[in-house]
């Protein structure tokens, strides 16, 4: 039997031999050799390019390469429908809250991304394993253009925001500026002429090596400039116009929904041009998409090439009567199109499987056959683009796909002063739908850092259980100094005493909140008789604490001279003596003035022969201009003064950091800082701040952030003052348009107008969910407002279904949401990943509230002003 299952085997290879000689059966292998197995990668990216309001209709060569010859995905969706927070989670594979890019400005291409966040992009990855790495166009809206991100071989940057004329790239670090002439500055076509030069060079010079580039194109971002023979295209385009266009006003939504009204004719009449514009841009991202494809087939590499196509997310025109603009968390705004061909990706299919942003970075890892990193909360798409054929006869029952079906969609960052709720008991109303307090409570117990007692360094709060069965919150009284004894209405306050505290108290009891007396306390005779010579704060530097001062060193010495423990000695070094008021005028360059210099009203002294008016000119006095010596001197002088100020700034801060770190504990009783009859000029000093009561400081320097932005605000108000600018409205994003603002055809010329359709601080988390039996978006707002839209019955999210949801259901999906909200890595964001086949379903805790509601939710009419009532009967904020 042995014998002829031998002889069996030889007649076999035989004949193999025989009908494939070697060099035929290897030819296969051979090509691939030469070709590099590893394809190619090419991601287009369009910026605010929607799919809701039909820009994909206007691109039919796009639509032709991409939807004809490869997959295109009708559930594709952004995490942050923000600019720089939704570029930073594509290049980086993570949410807002894991990379802490939270708006445009905030993180965008800081100091904090480039060293956490840029060495870990999907460029870096990619370079590092032999592919030859481009980008060309829009990278982040603050880049400015003083570096070259690592993971680039070839960079063609914009500095800053979108624009087609009149913008500086950024090639390989240096600098260039292109000005307004068609072809050669256009940056849609510049960008597509640069990339397939590029790409043809690498062939040509590397055959064997893959090449990756990102095409980032500013279309169809304003100023909306298209190219001159697109100037007439589209005359009627309508394609924005939906059902919710102009839907407004809407009481049941967030505040600015409320606040925003519908718009005016001239508003209307701008939307109708805007979205002509916002198409014409397009046609030449479409003319780069065909000549992209052309290159690719010249060179024989498209079927060795993916590409991609995408947008960073949507926009809205007019939709609930706001004129433009994104960041909000409805469809139009988080739905984006998405496109993929290549090497075994189904041709003219429709994939409904939902692929986020975050997916892109995993997705171009998975291509160039590297692995996830853990740290990235994305998963890759390719395992979705498989067409599903058995891999032998032998199997019978296929395994099905296992995906995600539900995302987080999350904007901007909680405020350091929240809203806050007014009297206890009192019933919530649609205007203030919070979630009962029993149920935050239990979200914030469930953190490790309130379940230790008290033990942590640094922990501040403790979750107990009471002899009721409730859990509360209690403030740990020591900063992990081992376990205590925390009883309700018992609180043990034998701490460490500060030096404040012991300054201004007339005993040595250190809790002793008596503000009867406070003289501080063993002293030197010197420096008492300097403090009972004056008021502790003079109305003079009230004054200057409220004012703009330049001179703000100036003020902030005299502010430490005023303070009686400056003088204490740190790490019983004797170097810090009082400082007199001669000195202090000394070192900050203000003298005495001459005689017959006489100072004009409302001017500020900065030296002996200078000062500066109300109006913000230098004075001086006619010595220095009339002699060259005086001069000369006189600036010496002034060179001096900024070189010992600038000497004293930094040894103060290096005082100021020691002191940081030396800080004692603090009585709690001590928080003002001094005397009572002050307290509506000086600032509150709060401990810390209890998880739920969310206004004021969060850390030691929320009130140096407060003062910025009131200053800031100031400074924006004045600005508007002086240019008479009447275009603001309280707390939202305004805009102004006049015949000046286009400078390509078609122009705009009815005249100006203002519109505000947005906020800064809108801060909202969503979860986005879409299965079998259930489509929709549930949001919580940072203000505590909840909004639900259940878009089997109600697709252009018309109404706010919140007040139909039951208990239970409205607790899943809160927990849901926080889960969503604190995930890191793809397993964590990804956490009930099921099929979306029939029968292939996984089951999971989140699937109780399905079986709940099983049903389809019904049907709910839009709420009117009489019928606000409050959402759960007995629920209190």
């Amino acid at each position: 039997m042995a014998a002829r299952l031998l002889l069996f085997l030889l007649i076999s290879v035989t004949l193999s031999h025989a009908h494939f000689p070697s060099g035929q059966r290897l030819k296969p292998r051979l090509q691939r050799d030469r070709r590099n197995i590893r394809p190619n990668i090419i991601l287009v990216l369009t910026d605010d390019q929607d799919q809701e309001l039909g820009s994909m209709q206007a691109m039919n060569k796009t639509r032709r390469i991409m939807e004809e010859g490869g997959t295109s995905f009708s559930n594709a969706f952004v995490t942050t429908p923000m600019c720089c927070p939704s570029r930073s989670s594509m290049l980086t594979g993570k949410y807002v809250h894991n990379h802490n890019t939270y708006t445009n400005n905030e993180n965008c291409s800081s100091m904090s991304w480039q060293r956490q966040h840029e060495p870990r992009t999907f460029g870096v990855y990619l370079n590092n394993t032999g592919y030859r790495t481009a980008f060309f166009g829009k990278y982040l809206n603050e880049y400015n253009g003083s570096y070259v991100p690592p993971g680039w071989r070839e960079w063609l940057g914009l500095v800053k925001n979108s624009r087609f004329y009149n913008y500086t790239l950024s090639r390989n670090g240096v600098r260039e500026k292109h000005g307004a002439q068609y072809p050669q500055d256009y940056l849609t076509d510049l960008i597509t002429a640069e990339s397939i030069r590029y790409f043809r060079s690498s062939k040509r010079i590397y055959p064997h090596r893959p090449v990756m580039m990102v095409l980032s194109h500013a279309a169809p971002h304003g100023p909306e400039d298209s190219a001159p023979q697109y100037s007439t295209a589209f005359p009627n385009a309508s394609q924005h116009i939906t059902p919710s266009y102009n839907y407004a006003p809407n009481p049941d939504k967030h505040w600015i929904m409320r606040y925003t009204g519908p718009m005016k004719p001239i508003h209307m009449e701008f939307t109708n041009v805007l979205q002509r514009k916002r198409l014409q841009t397009l046609l030449s991202v479409d003319d780069s998409m065909e000549k992209l494809y052309n290159m690719l087939v010249e060179t024989g590499e498209l079927e060795n090439t993916y590409i991609i196509y995408t947008s960073d997310h949507g926009y809205h025109i007019g939709q609930f009567g706001l004129v433009k603009g994104k960041s909000m968390p409805y469809e139009f705004d988080i739905r984006v199109p998405f496109f993929i061909r290549g090497p075994n990706v189904e041709q003219g299919s429709i994939n409904p499987h939902m692929v986020l942003n975050i997916d892109l970075a995993p997705t171009i890892l998975d291509i160039a056959g590297l692995d996830t990193p853990p740290d990235m909360d994305g998963k890759s798409i390719l395992s979705l683009l498989d067409t599903d054929k058995p891999a032998n006869r032998f199997q019978v029952n296929k395994k099905p796909k296992v995906w995600r079906d539900s995302f987080l969609v999350e904007r901007g960052k909680l405020l350091h002063q929240l809203l806050h709720q007014s009297a206890e008991g009192k019933e919530v109303s649609p205007e203030e739908n919070f979630l009962p307090k029993h149920q935050r409570v239990k979200d914030l117990c469930q953190r490790a850092e309130y379940q230790t007692p008290c033990q942590q360094t640094g922990q501040k709060w403790q979750c107990v259980e009471d002899s009721t069965g409730k859990l509360r919150l209690f403030k740990c009284k020591n900063e992990g100094g081992g376990a205590k004894n925390i009883q309700r209405g018992v609180v043990n306050r034998q701490r460490p005493i500060s030096i404040k505290s012991q300054m201004y108290n007339s005993n040595a009891d250190p809790c002793n909140c008596d503000l009867r007396d406070l003289r501080p306390m063993n002293l030197r005779p010197s420096l008492m008789r300097s403090f009972n010579k004056k008021p502790f704060f003079s109305k003079k530097k009230f004054k200057a604490l409220k004012s703009y001062s330049r001179n703000r060193y100036s003020r902030s010495v005299a502010m430490m001279n005023s303070y009686p423990g400056n003088s204490s000695m740190a790490d019983g070094a004797n170097w810090a003596q009082p400082i007199t008021e001669e000195s202090e005028d000394e070192f900050s360059g203000m003298g005495e003035v001459p005689k017959g210099v006489t100072l004009p009203p409302n001017s500020h002294k900065v030296t002996h022969r200078c000062f500066i008016l109300s109006n913000a000119t230098v004075k001086c006095d006619t010595g220095v201009y009339q002699s060259l010596q005086a001069w000369k001197d006189h600036k010496l002088h002034i060179d001096h003064e900024i070189e010992t100020l600038q000497t004293k700034i930094k040894n103060l801060r290096e005082v100021r950091g020691h002191l940081k770190k030396a800080r004692p504990l603090e009585c709690d009783c001590n928080k003002y800082l001094y005397k009572s009859k002050l307290k509506n000029k000086l600032r509150h000093r709060g401990g810390s701040i209890h998880p739920f009561r969310k206004g004021g400081a969060r850390d030691k320097k929320a009130w140096l952030l407060k003062e910025q932005k009131r200053r800031k605000k100031m400074r924006k108000m004045i600005k508007r003052i002086r240019n008479n600018d009447t275009c603001s409205m309280p707390g939202l994003t305004c805009f102004t348009h006049d015949n000046q603002h286009w400078h390509t055809a078609p122009f705009w010329n009815l005249g100006s107008f203002c519109a505000c359709t947005s906020a800064n601080n809108n801060t909202y988390w969503c979860l986005r969910t879409i299965n079998e039996t259930h489509n929709f978006l549930f949001c919580e707002f940072a203000t505590g407002f909840l909004e639900y839209f259940d878009l089997n019955t109600d697709p252009y999210q018309l109404i706010n279904a919140v007040s139909s949801l039951d208990r239970t259901v409205l607790n899943q999906l809160h927990v849901q949401l926080m889960e969503l909200r604190g995930c890191k890595g793809h397993k964590q964001c990804n956490p009930r990943t099921r099929s979306l086949e029939q029968g292939g379903r996984d089951h999971s805790s989140f699937d109780d509230y399905r079986l709940f509601e099983r049903r389809k939710w019904p049907r709910v009419k839009k709420p009117s002003s009489r019928t606000l009532g409050p959402i759960w009967d007995g629920w209190k904020g």
